[in-house]
This record gives C-alpha cells, sequence and structure tokens, in this order.
C-alpha cells in the first residue's frame, strides 16, 4: 500500500506480477548419469501442508481480528440508527497498530469498505502499514475516480475471493512496480453486518517474508514443489517451471480446497494446507540426476 497518492506503494491493489528469478541453471558437462524416479511420500508432503498452514495461520488471525473489531464497531453504529462514516473507522486504529507491532509476518493491515457502505465517501480503505523504520503510517490515497487508478478496487482478488465465496483468501503475490518494488501477498477474509457484506479485513505479507518460511519446507520434498492460490497463481516454488507470481494453467484449485482432499492431476500430487487457501503442488513422477 502507499503512503501517499503520488507515489503508491506496497498496497494490495497493484497487479500481480511474476517475481523475477533465473529458473534455470545452465547445464554443464558432456554427460548426465541416468535419471532415478524419485520416492513420494505423502506422510512429508502432509507435513509440509501443516507446516504451510502454521506459517500463514498466525496472519489469519490477525485479519480475523481486524474482521472482528469491524464487525462489532459497524454493528454498534447500525444499533443506532445511522450509517458509519469514514472518521468512525479510526477507532480500529489502536488494534491495527497493536497487530503490526506484535506480528511479525504482517507489513501492512486493514478495513477495506465495500462501496456505499459509509455515508460521506463512495470508498474507503482504513490502512496501516510497516515504515521500514518500524514506524506505524497510514495509507493515504486518492480515491477519486476523476483522477485515481485505484479508486475501483473491488476487483482485485483479495477484494472478489472474500466477497463471493464468504471465505478467506491468499491473493498475489503482487508487485507494486511504481515505488518499492516490494513483492507481497495479501491475505483477507469478509466482513458481513447484520447479514449483509461490507468489505474485507486484511492483511499484507511481504513475498520474501513468505520465502524465507517456506522454501526450505518445499526443499525437503524428494521432487519439483510450489504452492497455488485459489486462482492457481503461484505464491512460492521449488520448481524452476513455475515462477513465482505466475499462473498455474490446470484443474480447478478452488475446488480441491473446498474438497479438502489431496489428489491428483496430470502427473502432480495436490496436497490442501489444511484450511489455508493454498495448494501443495508436488510431482508426482519426478526424477533426480
Amino acid at each position: 500500500m502507499s503512503d501517499s497518492p503520488q507515489q503508491p506503494g506496497t498496497w494490495p491493489g497493484t497487479a500481480p506480477h511474476p517475481t523475477p528469478r533465473d529458473p534455470i541453471a545452465t547445464a554443464r558437462g558432456g554427460g548426465r548419469r541416468p535419471a532415478a524416479t524419485a520416492t513420494l511420500d505423502p506422510a512429508a508432503e502432509q507435513g509440509v501442508a501443516a507446516q504451510v498452514r502454521s506459517t500463514l495461520e498466525s496472519v489469519f488471525e490477525t485479519v480475523a481480528h481486524t474482521r472482528d473489531d469491524t464487525t462489532a464497531l459497524l454493528t454498534r453504529i447500525a444499533a443506532g440508527g445511522r450509517r458509519p462514516a469514514s472518521a468512525d473507522l479510526a477507532a480500529l486504529r489502536p488494534g491495527l497498530h497493536l497487530h503490526l507491532a506484535r506480528q511479525e509476518l504482517v507489513s501492512g493491515v486493514g478495513f477495506i469498505a465495500a462501496p456505499g457502505l459509509l455515508c460521506d465517501v463512495p470508498g474507503w480503505l482504513e490502512w496501516w502499514q510497516s515504515g521500514s523504520d518500524g514506524s506505524v503510517r497510514p495509507l493515504l490515497i486518492d480515491l477519486d475516480p476523476q483522477q485515481s487508478a485505484y479508486s475501483d478496487y473491488t476487483h482485485w482478488d483479495w477484494f472478489t475471493l472474500p466477497r463471493d465465496t464468504g471465505r478467506r483468501a491468499v491473493a498475489g503475490p503482487y508487485v507494486d512496480y511504481l515505488c518499492s518494488d516490494e513483492y507481497s501477498l495479501t491475505l483477507s477474509a469478509p466482513v458481513h453486518v447484520e447479514g449483509r457484506f461490507a468489505g474485507v479485513a486484511a492483511a499484507d505479507v511481504y513475498l520474501r517474508h513468505f520465502e524465507s518460511a517456506v522454501m526450505p519446507l518445499l526443499r525437503q520434498l524428494s521432487g519439483p514443489a510450489y504452492l497455488v492460490n485459489a486462482r492457481g497463481r503461484v505464491a512460492a516454488s521449488a520448481d524452476p517451471a513455475h515462477l513465482v507470481g505466475s499462473l498455474t494453467k490446470g484443474p480447478d484449485f478452488g475446488g480441491v480446497l473446498d474438497g479438502a482432499r489431496a489428489g491428483r492431476h496430470d502427473g502432480w500430487r495436490l496436497v490442501p494446507c489444511d484450511g489455508i487457501p493454498l495448494v501443495l503442488v508436488v510431482s508426482a513422477a519426478s526424477t533426480v540426476a
């Protein structure tokens, strides 16, 4: 997310872009040893999926706290017989600041209002982020549809997935190519008040921090492996054929997550990460030199 309308920073609305990588090392030498088929280990795959879940569950707890605080605030306002205004959302700030101070993986956190929720503005992001110096600062962005390319945030995955499914989501990675060049994942969940969709609670995780946590896990597996979200976008990869940020063609990964059961597709094992909306994809016919 950005800290100014003129110079947007890392925020959930930046466009997805594959992370630059040097995917394939140049083969050296004229000969190769015969390839051997790697032994699949479903227990190891389930163990890695469980550890990925553990890594992100604390971030989703932050999202859940933000959702609950927002729901309680909006419910109190509705009980008073009026519509909320953007100024009312300032009541969320102490909690948001506390989450940024306590949760190492979280780089930004907040509530994004559904259009029409607030009585004084068409849209609003009550969003706070950590500065490089450890400070906490607000997102200040121009949401005027006549001037800002960011005025309509309702088509980004971090907003549409929770809105349309009613469940939490992992969106990205995204790159802020205008300012920080910082890749991020956005974790989000829907906020409902009196049965109506009011917006989303969300938190950002820098991709470099996520990769530091999960890449050692992926490399424990016997063959190429990577993680994808419900849209099939690669969130982390130990497979040079599937770059971070790229879209994976194949099965309905959202359906795999709905089924919550491991399966196979076109030579790959698909292992849901036990409640986290990511799928661990592992080669079911890998070879080692």
